[in-house]
């Protein structure tokens, strides 16, 4: 039974992403929330207890979050998306950006394109790179395990921007772009629409690989806590096929280099 319908598909390789409602419970959201509370050594009622505008927790492999990230629902997505099973089941869900209500601004709001695999010279995270292919990467997942509106911090995401890396990406081959060199070339592309992930605890955002987003800070009251894990692939995509034998992210690539700028 598919999850998405066909005009889901096409906004997907259009836009860059869509999101999906009721992705996992909410009620499986609210107990992955008690376990974060405890890991950021915060309390839920008192905000003195919020000192900083984001807390990073990492890894959380406990069955709250791996039930949450292998849902049905986000299976037959991933599957429409990427191609039938060539994924890797997610075990754990990356790092949890938890941010809180705080006059101080936040150091990590840039517009930025995450990278998907390590160079030959790695000191950190800049050092790593994507290239035309999204080498080690099927997609960008955001997923909301609290409530989270316009005044929360939620992601920005410029729509269709996914198009405009994949320009450009191509000329810069197997060997890719570095997160940093990918960051300074940002600033040329065309505008475009933005547009903030927002939703009910319990939904997921996919996004392209591509797409440009960036983090805001927070100026509601309620702490906003995500996971922006990245889907893995089982073998690396090809947009060198058949346009018949391309698979939803492949066909966004591939329009991205082919359309007029």
């Amino acid at each position: 039974m598919a999850t998405l319908s066909t005009s889901q598909i096409e906004d997907f390789i259009d836009q860059g992403f869509i999101k999906i409602e009721n992705a996992f419970p909410e009620e499986l959201a609210e107990e992955c929330r008690t376990i974060l509370w405890n890991a950021t050594q915060c309390e839920p009622n008192d905000p003195r207890t919020w000192t900083r505008p984001v807390i990073r927790i990492e890894e959380m492999a406990g069955e709250p979050f791996k039930n949450a990230a292998n849902t049905y629902i986000l299976y037959n997505a991933f599957n429409e998306l990427v191609g039938r099973d060539n994924w890797l089941r997610r075990e754990t869900l990356g790092t949890f950006p938890i941010r809180f209500p705080n006059k101080e601004p936040a150091n990590d709001t840039g517009w930025h394109v995450d990278a998907s695999f390590a160079g030959d010279e790695v000191d950190n995270y800049f050092d790593w790179r994507i290239n035309i292919n999204s080498k080690g990467r099927a997609l960008l997942m955001l997923f909301l395990f609290s409530d989270v509106c316009e005044s929360d911090a939620p992601t920005v995401i410029k729509v269709a921007s996914h198009l405009d890396v994949a320009r450009i990406l191509k000329p810069e081959g197997e060997h890719g772009l570095s997160f940093m060199e990918l960051v300074h070339r940002l600033d040329s592309l065309p505008r475009r629409e933005e547009v903030w992930a927002t939703g009910k605890a319990g939904t997921v955002y996919l996004c392209h690989p591509f797409i440009v987003h960036a983090a805001q800070d927070h100026h509601g009251q309620t702490p906003k806590f995500m996971a922006q894990p990245p889907l893995f692939l089982k073998k690396d995509f090809n947009i060198h096929r058949p346009d018949r034998q391309l698979c939803a992210v492949e066909k966004a690539i591939v329009r991205g280099i082919t359309i007029p700028e």
